[in-house]
């Protein structure tokens, strides 16, 4: 029996795993980079062993050092995870000749649906649905086969998932760019750049069917989960079960996802996932491991899959017939990513991060106050889960535990989720792989709080801050905060907001007037918080600080600002039209030279961050004037990569 459990993860997932394992009286082992010595799943297990290096290709992808770490630490067996080795054929061979207990499915099966290829050749034959498809050879072969499949079609890495290796063309002359972008981007995720290519439908529904399989021969479906509102082709919302689908449809497509899982010999926690449009369903892909939606299915069954993995590894029976579906659970995936700019991810530290203890509410989170966010992984720092008897319910609670989270750091796409949540169309079921591109990201993704309540924010935080200094004042402490031997003189602070710069005279004995608002008053304060009374009413805020920047939080959203110091501090100025490095990565590729003409939003470089390409732009037309960057160069945010005059 297993007893000792390395999960060769990190983040979130590594947290939820160690969890289960401690409620089964199982020792657990992390591992880590040198960036994650530091982080939560580190602390949280019983043991933990680090690897050298922080690049994934040195740490969490790198089979010899993990099977050491085992080794070492005296485990007897290794979880995946999902990501990084979780769908490798190659590591669960390896697992299972080091005589460790591998807690997964086959190799073989692994390998079989790690290839997109493979994989619908096997489903097709098996009598699995799939759409028209082939893969990608030389360029006018592709573009033959293209046109006979008919435009837009969809480029696919075949290793791969998460939307990384996946590029959607309209129309033959930019398949060539497609094709080469995608081949790199699937190389630098997966280390295979094999790819195929498919009909792309026009608004599909993504429905996927979580299965289970022992090795006594039960293979049960766990019904559906709707995964339809995707960024990049990667889910951000996810729920169970789907308004889409009646019990009819749900028994259908459940069956054919216990047929594809008998088809490949299948054993363990697995995903067949369905693209769903006009009433029919073609095969996806399988992912042959836990996945990061898995909360939402455990929630609606009851069921803790982590549990039945480990159960299944130790030749356990598994379930026999589909479980009773209960309620309804829908997941927010958060991000360290901006969604007003294009959802480049975004670096940096968290102070804090909290959310309130609220009945039906579930986070499964990779970070905590202080910990950071590294260029070398991917953004995704928590899943947030909320389940009710009803939809609207559920939808209800995640979108007030999103909004009133004390988050305090980086940049997310928190207020984006919110917005998606409260929105008619997300509440009527109206959902499809389109949703965000009929819905404006940037209009959703806007601050939560709107300028009055970013104003109110600022008379709060200058009231706070004005307390906290107070409290630390070693002279004259016992006098009242702005007092004066003459009436009629305010005190004055000035922050930035997302929305305008706000200009405070205040008081805190008697009331004041503030431009926009009218006559308000100062009610309870402290070093962190503040009441402000307007108009009767009370409007409470907890504040915190850290150097400069300011964090009101309220029930109508969070608001950052910036303290204005008092003697602006002048700084020198970029050479116009300068292209800035939008955040830390790897540069991949130049595609200009010093004097040459480009015109407005042509392609001059390509990084690489947090596992993704990202092409930048020329700003305008002109000629390139300075060229400051080359490839393999690793490059901070803000830098100045290339001029064009």
């Amino acid at each position: 029996m297993i007893s000792k459990v390395l999960v060769a993860n990190r983040g979130e997932i590594a947290r939820r795993i160690f969890r289960t394992c401690r409620e089964m009286g199982i020792s657990t082992v992390a591992i880590h980079s040198h960036a994650d010595a530091g982080e939560p799943h580190v602390r949280e297990a019983d043991e933990a062993h680090a690897l050298r290096g922080e690049k994934s290709s040195e740490t969490y992808l790198n089979i010899d050092a993990i099977l050491a770490a085992a080794k070492h630490t005296s485990a007897d067996a290794i979880h995946p995870g999902y990501g990084f080795l979780a769908e490798n054929a190659d590591f669960a061979r390896a697992v299972i000749d080091a005589g460790l207990t591998w807690i997964g499915p086959p190799a073989a099966a692994i390998e079989v649906m790690g290839s997109k290829i493979k994989s619908k050749e096997l489903m097709e034959s098996a009598g699995v649905p799939i759409l028209p498809g082939a893969p990608l050879s030389g360029l006018s072969a592709v573009v033959s086969t293209a046109t006979s499949i008919g435009f837009p079609i969809v480029i696919k890495a075949s290793a791969g998932g998460g939307g990384k290796g996946m590029r959607v063309v309209d129309n033959p002359d930019d398949l060539l760019a497609a094709m080469e972008s995608a081949k790199r981007e699937a190389a630098g995720a997966f280390g295979d750049d094999t790819l195929l290519m498919e009909k792309y439908l026009t608004a599909p529904r993504h429905i996927e069917i979580q299965v289970f399989a022992d090795t006594h021969g039960n293979v049960v479906s766990l019904h559906e989960r709707e995964c339809s509102v995707q960024r990049r082709h990667q889910k951000i919302i996810e729920e169970a079960p789907s308004v889409a689908i009646d019990h009819g449809m749900r028994s259908d497509m459940g069956k054919t996802a216990v047929i594809a899982a008998e088809a490949v010999g299948y054993v363990g926690a697995g995903t067949v996932e369905f693209l769903f449009q006009d009433d029919k369903f073609y095969f996806l892909e399988m992912n042959t491991r836990l996945q990061v939606e898995h909360p939402v299915t455990e929630m609606v069954t009851g069921l803790d899959l982590v549990r039945m993995q480990i159960e299944v590894a130790n030749g356990g029976a598994t379930l026999t017939h589909a479980p009773i579906l209960e309620g309804h659970a829908i997941e927010a995936r958060l991000y360290a990513e901006d969604p007003l700019n294009d959802f480049l991810p975004v670096s940096g530290r968290f102070h804090e991060f909290a959310f309130a203890d609220v009945p039906g509410l579930r986070v499964d989170s990779g970070v905590e106050a202080g910990s950071s966010v590294s260029v070398h992984y991917d953004p995704l720092i928590a899943k947030v889960i909320a389940y009710a008897p009803t939809r609207d319910a559920a939808a209800s609670i995640l979108a007030t535990a999103l909004r009133k989270a004390h988050i305090h750091g980086s940049t997310t796409n928190r207020a984006l989720l919110v917005r998606i949540l409260e929105h008619a169309d997300f509440l009527d079921g109206e959902t499809d792989t389109h949703f965000l591109v009929r819905n404006d990201p940037a209009e959703l993704g806007r601050p939560l709080a709107d300028e009055r309540t970013e104003r109110l924010a600022a008379v709060a935080t200058a009231l706070a801050d004005q307390a906290h200094e107070r409290a630390r004042a070693t002279t004259m402490p016992t006098i009242p905060s702005g007092w004066r031997n003459v009436a009629g003189s305010f005190q004055h602070r000035a922050y930035q907001g997302q929305h305008a710069r706000y200009e405070i005279n205040y008081s805190t004995s008697a009331p004041f007037e503030v431009e926009g608002l009218g006559m308000v008053a100062a009610g309870r304060v402290s070093s962190d918080s503040a009441v402000v009374e307007l108009d009767g009413t009370e409007y409470h805020f907890a504040v915190a600080r850290y150097q400069t920047l300011r964090y009101a939080d309220s029930p109508e959203g969070p608001v950052m600002l910036e303290e204005v110091p008092r003697f602006p501090i002048s700084t020198p100025e970029d050479a116009p039209g300068s292209l800035h490095a939008p955040m830390p990565g790897k540069v991949v590729r130049v595609g200009v030279a010093q004097g040459d003409q480009v015109g407005d939003g042509d392609v001059l470089v390509v990084m690489e961050a947090m596992k993704m390409e990202h092409t930048l732009r020329s700003p305008h037309a002109g000629t390139v004037s300075q060229v400051l960057c080359e490839p393999g160069d690793q490059v901070e945010s803000g830098v100045v990569l290339v001029v064009v005059a």
